[in-house]
């Protein structure tokens, strides 16, 4: 499955909004990279990753979510993921990353520790 990543404009003050779709895997991520790097270089310093059409992940892919959230937090933001299922969910769970990269119970405050379980 071919892997796409869309963003969309945000909300006021919110999060920039990205959305990927397929398999995240070693081909693909140098593409999830280069887009999360051209929205930091930007300005943008709060990145919330949909993945509820994210049919896989491997390591490459994990890696590519730490990364960009030790960037956006280097300049004072976050990255945080949203919508995960299925294989995507689990990898995340047994990583636990769905601990440190889940996005908040209250939106209002990213940095919450209370975070809900992916899906």
């Amino acid at each position: 499955m071919t892997f796409t990543v869309t963003y969309a404009e945000r909300d006021g003050g919110g999060p920039a909004h990205l959305r990927l779709a397929g398999e995240l895997d070693m081909g693909s991520a140098p593409q999830l990279t280069a887009v999360i790097d051209r929205l930091t270089d930007a300005g943008e310093r709060k990145l919330l990753v949909d993945l509820t059409d994210l049919t896989f992940c491997d390591s490459t892919g994990i890696a590519v979510f730490v990364r960009g959230d030790n960037r956006a937090a280097a300049a004072g933001g976050w990255l945080r993921v949203t919508g995960a299922t299925g294989r995507v969910e689990r990898v995340l769970k047994v990583t636990g990353l769905s601990e440190v990269l889940g996005y908040p119970t209250d939106p209002a405050d990213p940095s919450a520790t209370d975070r809900p379980a992916m899906g």
